[in-house]
């Protein structure tokens, strides 16, 4: 927003086939300070329409036009931009370090932009450990946004570095990228470099700025790798109560009948009575309609989770097991569970193997190395939960061994203080997780689930 950027459109302006008009979409203003329009649009029409202003832009300019686009300037603007092919894209970037500095100082001097260097006003930033995370978090954020939606829609951009800002032959590589045949023998820009010294001269406590960015883990060598494709929000599995404000998101392989028994119990009516199988919008036209609900989803311990998903789903034949990945399990897997199901033969021994055999089907499953899918029923729990996110997040989040409490506290704030006891959820068959848990057991599922033991801070298994 300082002098980079400024220095960049300069040297764009001085092409006669490119018109660039400064930041057309900054909220506070548009264009540049104290202008009102561009083009005739002025800021009100602006705001009405902001597709209407890149239209003059692109057809009024000369040549080819353009602006600048921040990260925190009209969204709207952005998701036009980056939808459009036709809209060349450039991005200019800094040091987070140095953009974060020259911020400050800007800040203190009010000088955004120096034209004539006997005008420089002197001063020094103050290093503020908490103010720049969140400045590198949302430079950031905003960077991964632009890039993933070029990569989804098949587009490339133009990087320039600051760096590269005065050499000339990058500039005119900008200009051919742009489609101009102009090329520029020398920079004209009046525009100079406002505080080229290094930063430990432009920080007052710069010792304290070099101990905070030691601690940034740039690399991110400490991040949790994933490798879940995105999940949907899964509305039709959503259960809403008979009549109580209520709405339960479940989460497969979770407590899921103990919950739905107890929503029906809470209005005296059948399991069948209550609403699910809902869209979107039938689902938006019920929150509307009951004033005061609350949406809940129900956390279960990763090992017991994925235990339950394989008795139910795997180990057993019958309408409720996924049965062509169980083939592909037995087959090409070489899970070793008996083709028809469980048997006399098959013993807590046979159990414990087989169960820890699925469990390093899902550890290479989970890291994206199999062919098959990813199921709902041992997906990630916070996986499920940013799926749900996308139309409605849940307000409150019920760890299994929490229910009793916290569901007779959520029916007392939707006007239920009588709420029936909830069942606890019955042990999986033909073994339980208690009859084989062990050391190794753990180890295995807090690898496997590990994103959801630190999102969720789960311990042993009991």
């Amino acid at each position: 927003m300082r002098t980079g950027s400024n220095l960049l459109e300069a040297h764009l302006n001085s092409f006669a086939g490119i018109e660039c008009h400064g930041e057309a979409f900054n909220p506070a203003f548009i264009g540049y300070p104290k202008r009102t329009e561009i083009l005739g649009i002025t800021q009100a029409m602006r705001e009405g329409d902001p597709a209407r202003l890149i239209d003059t832009i692109r057809t009024a300019s000369t040549g080819i036009g353009g602006f600048r686009l921040f990260h925190d300037h009209d969204a709207r603007a952005l998701d036009i931009c980056l939808s459009d092919p036709r809209c060349a894209k450039v991005i200019l970037t800094r040091n987070p370090a140095d953009s974060y500095v020259s911020w400050k100082i800007a800040q203190e001097t009010g000088q955004w932009k120096l034209t004539n260097v006997k005008r420089r006003k002197d001063a020094k930033a103050h290093f503020d450990p908490e103010e720049f995370e969140q400045h590198i978090t949302t430079l950031q954020s905003f960077q991964v946004e632009v890039m993933n939606r070029l990569q989804k829609s098949g587009q490339t951009a133009f990087y320039i570095s600051y760096e590269d800002l005065n050499d000339l032959d990058v500039i005119n590589g900008l200009a051919q990228y742009l489609g101009v045949d102009e090329r520029l023998e020398a920079s004209d820009s009046v525009l100079k470099i406002q505080n080229p010294q290094p930063l430990a001269e432009k920080v007052v406590n710069f010792d304290e700025m070099t101990r905070a960015l030691a601690g940034i883990d740039r690399f991110n060598l400490t991040r949790t790798p994933d490798f879940e494709p995105r999940r949907g929000a899964a509305v039709p599995s959503h259960i809403v109560a008979h009549r109580a404000p209520l709405l339960y998101m479940p989460i497969k392989s979770g407590p899921e009948a103990e919950v739905t028994a107890w929503m029906a119990a809470l209005d005296a009516v059948n399991a069948d009575q209550l609403q699910t199988k809902l869209n979107q919008k039938t689902l938006r036209q019920w929150m509307r309609q009951a004033t005061g609900h609350r949406s809940f989803t129900v956390l279960r311990h990763p090992a017991a989770r994925a235990h339950a998903a394989f008795c139910q789903r795997i180990l057993h034949r019958g309408p409720e097991s996924l049965g062509e990945i169980r083939r592909v399990l037995r087959n090409f897997h070489k899970l070793p569970i008996p083709g028809g199901g469980p048997d006399e033969s098959y013993d807590r021994r046979a159990h414990y193997l087989a169960f820890t055999a699925f469990l390093d089907f899902l550890r290479a499953n989970l890291r994206g190395q199999t062919s098959v899918r990813i199921d709902a029923n041992w997906a990630t729990q916070a996986a499920v939960l940013q799926g749900m996110a996308q139309f409605a997040l849940p307000d409150i989040i019920i760890r299994e061994d929490e229910m009793p409490r916290q569901l007779s506290a959520l029916a007392k704030q939707v006007g239920r203080p009588d709420a029936p006891p909830i069942a606890v959820a019955p042990p999986d068959h033909p073994y339980s997780l208690a009859e084989i848990y062990d050391d190794e057991i753990e180890t295995a599922v807090a690898d496997i689930y590990q994103r959801d033991y630190i999102m969720f801070g789960w311990d042993r298994w009991r």
